[in-house]
């Protein structure tokens, strides 16, 4: 085990003491002192990773009830909270994308359809691996574009002219391009990526504020878009020109690929028709409410209707063939679902200890600008996601942030969105998002290449995302 790790397994309930033995920080509210020392060990383990940070997220269902937090069945009940089980629904769908090889397929038609010059491939790449991502993990959307990517650089390799700088230019804008996407592809929907469902969760759990899938898509939509837009130009034309590059090889590349997977199967059909069937029912739920006012839809039951009907619905009833069975369930990220449950139930800790309302009272008796806490929010949230999960960050720190709205006297959404997409964001460090360190694990990319292109992309993101917070967001909530 290394250093790090063994100094935070033991750093982490050394830190819970000390905090826990020390006078009220809230007076009257011993709970206080309970769950920020929870929170306290909970980040030294998952900035150490010296445990499973989805283990670690178990913490608050052990701890709360024997100090008195709350009461078990209370902390429980964050673990199977709706959100967790709409992104159950969504892992089933992307299993289901993934075993029938459907995800393969819609990348390489996409890449297909933007042509095969050098910078037209690189937008392919990017335009299928963030198309990719908005439905299924951007780990696995990275997994699938790499190999794809490695023949197309390595027809390079093996042309007359050698590896040039060209070709070492294009190499870097294909492999940055496959990870920045997959990030910023992911901000895009509602089950895009991890943090999103966490604020999601907070806002319906503590302040009973529901966003429906189509109202996170009108403005993680567009971000998702610009960001992706700025990633390629930065890429292709500033960082990594890769000019009169001749480049025709990697046509032949794709419609092998193509080939190789054969005609569209009868099974890709039945889950490209559930996976449409869910999409259209998602964004037009609010609309078929209106119309039938007793179905009750909402994003969680519509995504448990599609795990069920791709569990339940057979191929072949005769042969008792499915599309997927609970064997396949191996490979779902239960960790994540874990992770999600630990993180709501420190936010609901948060909030019944008083640490919310300490946090907003602090904010509102300073005297502070809302425009430049805002920055400093976004831009600390960003940077420190370079660090750590982005995931175990906004369990810790969305409910602070909502305090620190609270106290601002702006409405919580209006600052919690922004500082979530910025979790988003880590484009400089090969450990910041599992896409990163996937391209880097490649051997096309050195630490100071992706660090030198990401720093500059990471700033842009914060521009983005105060301009979002100042103009947009008050548009649209």
């Amino acid at each position: 085990m290394a250093l790090s790790k063994k100094i935070g397994l033991l750093l982490g309930p050394i830190l819970f003491l000390i905090i826990y033995s020390l006078p009220d920080l809230i007076p009257g509210k011993e709970s206080a002192n309970a769950v920020i020392a929870v929170a306290a060990w909970m980040i030294l383990w998952w900035i150490s990773e010296a445990v499973s940070i989805s283990v670690t997220a178990l913490l608050p269902l052990l701890l709360f009830p024997i100090l008195k937090v709350m009461p078990i069945a209370d902390v429980g009940a964050n673990y199977g909270s709706p959100i967790i089980f709409l992104f159950f629904g969504g892992f089933v769908l992307a299993l289901a994308l993934e075993k029938v090889n459907l995800h393969k397929r819609i990348a390489l038609n996409i890449i297909r359809l933007t042509g095969t010059t050098p910078n037209k491939v690189v937008l392919g790449f990017m335009i299928a691996t963030a198309s990719l991502s908005m439905w299924i993990s951007n780990t696995a959307s990275t997994v699938v574009m790499l190999p794809i990517a490695m023949s197309v650089i390595g027809l390079l390799i093996d042309d007359e002219d050698g590896f040039t700088k060209n070709d070492q230019n294009f190499a870097l804008s294909v492999m940055l391009g496959i990870a920045f996407s997959a990030n910023a592809g992911g901000i895009a929907t509602v089950i895009g990526t991890p943090p999103n469902s966490v604020m999601i969760g907070l806002l319906e759990n503590e302040y009973n504020i529901e966003i429906s899938f189509l109202k996170w898509m009108t403005i993680g939509l567009p971000f998702s878009l610009i960001l992706l837009t700025i990633c390629y130009l930065v890429l292709v034309k500033w960082m990594f020109p890769n000019k009169h590059l001749k480049f025709t090889a990697s046509k032949d590349v794709i419609h092998e690929e193509l080939r190789k997977l054969g005609p569209t199967s009868g099974k890709e059909k039945m889950v490209l028709a559930i996976f449409g069937v869910t999409v259209f029912l998602w964004i037009f739920r609010t609309l078929i409410n209106g119309i039938f006012p007793n179905l009750g839809l909402s994003d969680t039951i519509i995504s448990m209707l599609a795990a069920i009907a791709l569990f339940a619905i057979p191929f072949n009833l005769r042969k008792g063939d499915f599309i997927i069975g609970w064997k396949d369930t191996e490979r779902l990220a239960w960790g994540i679902l874990i992770l999600f449950g630990g993180g709501l139930a420190l936010a609901n800790g948060m909030s019944v200890s008083g640490i919310v309302d300490m946090v907003s009272n602090a904010i509102a008796s300073s005297d502070i600008s809302v425009l430049v806490t805002a920055a400093l929010l976004i831009t600390l949230m960003l940077f420190m996601t370079e660090l750590m999960s982005n995931v175990a960050l906004v369990a810790v720190l969305a409910p602070v942030v909502a305090g620190i709205a609270i106290g601002l006297g702006i409405p919580i959404l209006y600052l919690l969105i922004p500082v979530t997409i910025a979790s988003s964001c880590a484009f400089m460090l090969p450990m910041a998002t599992p896409p990163n360190a996937i391209v880097f694990a490649s051997g096309y990319i050195k630490v100071h290449e992706m660090a030198r292109v990401g720093v500059i992309l990471n700033f842009i993101a914060v521009a983005l995302l105060i301009i979002m917070f100042q103009f947009v967001i008050p548009l649209l909530f």
